[in-house]
């Protein structure tokens, strides 16, 4: 191409695409890479809704990674939006990162739309999580059972949560995207505004302290944004639920639970953001909200995917 110069020096980036079915452990191997967190992370399934980018730093290459919400076989239309997309992360993506949780049931069948969504990528590495849970034996067997059903171009055994085989991971990576310069700043970890984050951080405290009690489709958005002279921030924030019985859950007796969820929530972005917050947290009843596609653009899905 005419006026285009050739990239001659040592830094490498590219874009990796992180999926998964629900709860494959994507989100804590994303953060785990990136050194901080960038993605939420809960024991209920679906929690990722959105796609967010993590930069991680390994010798001279910027890995960029696509954290996905976990893709299922959806029936509604904010499951279908997330769904959608994961599944559009594959156009852009340098490398996509298949991750297998090994301790589930039937790995193989239960990834079954995965391997039929992604073709004939020929840009696919299997990455085994979990693997303190299961024995050896079970590991090379279902090594080879995913091999033999999709061409996997590497395989790679962790577990995300303990920090295991992580480096030999990222070492890979770093060493096979393209040679080009940084797409972002050295210091920036991630491209969700703080805003966002904010509102991530307490759904991740809301499903922490009530994973049993609500479903997934809880939403968190938040409404204000105040920078002081002294440096804190007041935030606020509003949690839509779609039933007055879920409000009186999440509020919790004489307002002890949001207040708890307040609390947990402020003291991480106090540590995120080294500055004092001043956190305040409202529950309003919005009617299906999930199924409004109106309310999907504050966390960047698109329903028309």
């Amino acid at each position: 191409m005419g006026g285009e110069q050739e990239y001659t020096g040592d830094k490498r980036c590219g874009f990796v695409s992180v999926i998964g079915i629900p709860n494959a452990g994507k989100s804590t191997l994303v953060n785990a890479l990136v050194g901080s967190k960038v993605s939420i992370v809960s024991q209920k399934v679906q929690t990722t809704r959105m796609r967010v980018l993590g930069m991680a730093a390994y010798d001279n290459t910027q890995i960029i990674l696509i954290d996905t919400p976990g893709i299922f076989k959806p029936t509604k239309t904010l499951e279908k939006a997330m769904v959608g997309s994961a599944l559009s992360s594959f156009e852009g993506s340098d490398y996509i990162i298949h991750m297998i949780d090994v301790a589930m049931k039937n790995p193989l069948g239960r990834n079954k739309m995965i391997l039929d969504s992604l073709g004939s990528q020929k840009n696919v590495i299997l990455v085994l999580n979990k693997i303190d849970k299961v024995s050896r034996f079970d590991l090379l067997g279902l090594t080879k059972e995913m091999n033999d059903a999709f061409p996997y171009i590497a395989t790679f055994m962790i577990s995300a949560s303990g920090k295991k085989g992580l480096k030999g991971l990222s070492s890979y990576l770093a060493g096979i995207l393209p040679k080009q310069p940084w797409i972002y700043p050295e210091d920036q970890m991630s491209d969700m505004p703080m805003r966002l984050m904010a509102a991530e951080i307490t759904r991740e405290k809301i499903f922490h302290q009530l994973h049993e009690e609500l479903p997934y489709s809880i939403m968190v958005e938040t409404e204000s944004w105040e920078d002081f002279d002294d440096g804190s921030i007041k935030i606020s924030q509003l949690v839509y639920v779609q039933r007055e019985s879920q409000k009186a859950i999440v509020l919790g007796k004489n307002g002890s639970k949001i207040k708890s969820i307040g609390q947990s929530s402020r003291l991480e972005l106090e540590e995120i953001m080294g500055k004092k917050i001043h956190l305040k947290i409202f529950v309003k009843v919005q009617d299906n909200w999930a199924e409004r596609a109106e309310n999907y653009e504050m966390f960047g899905l698109n329903t028309q995917q």
